[in-house]
């Protein structure tokens, strides 16, 4: 039963997503502000304010994947078999895919502060751009170590069964 202390860690993520939806309205609404007044909008400031609608995508989409195979890894079944909404994955998380998952989602939102450092690499210092150049590459390394080491353990697995 101690499973379901985890319960409101979930639903608590549950309230962030709802933070992160009212986040995406709130930077589209001010993107929609902008290109119907009358200032000039440059393709640099439309692309950043794109990839921050993208970002918040996407870690709106690392949520979910924690919430829904958090709760059915750790917490309960939620009984989706043969629901239309069912998300594909889910019929074969488990703990190591979800990490594997995970970390290829921390990489795609690497991925898009990268790419905003780099639109914005004048006005910015080589120190910066060197780190977090360096901080992206750490979790691509982390990944493929993650997910080299799931390969390793579902084969032993498979084998051991």
């Amino acid at each position: 039963m101690s499973r379901w202390l985890q319960a409101p860690l979930y639903i608590g993520l549950i309230v962030a997503q709802a933070i992160y939806v009212w986040q995406f309205w709130l930077e589209l609404s001010q993107l929609l502000t902008t290109m119907f007044s009358i200032k000039h909008v440059s393709n640099t400031e439309l692309m950043l304010v794109v990839l921050g609608l993208i970002d918040v995508v996407m870690i709106s989409n690392l949520l979910v994947m924690v919430i829904v195979g958090g709760w059915e890894t750790f917490v309960s079944r939620l009984k989706l078999e043969a629901h239309p909404d069912q998300p594909e994955w889910l019929s074969h998380v488990n703990a190591g895919v979800l990490k594997v998952k995970l970390a290829t989602a921390i990489i795609g939102i690497s991925s898009i502060h990268l790419l905003k450092t780099f639109i914005n690499a004048s006005t910015l210092d080589e120190k910066t751009l060197l780190w977090q150049t360096v901080i992206h590459i750490s979790f691509v390394l982390s990944a493929i170590a993650i997910a080299y080491t799931e390969k390793l353990t579902s084969a032993v697995n498979t084998h051991n069964h």
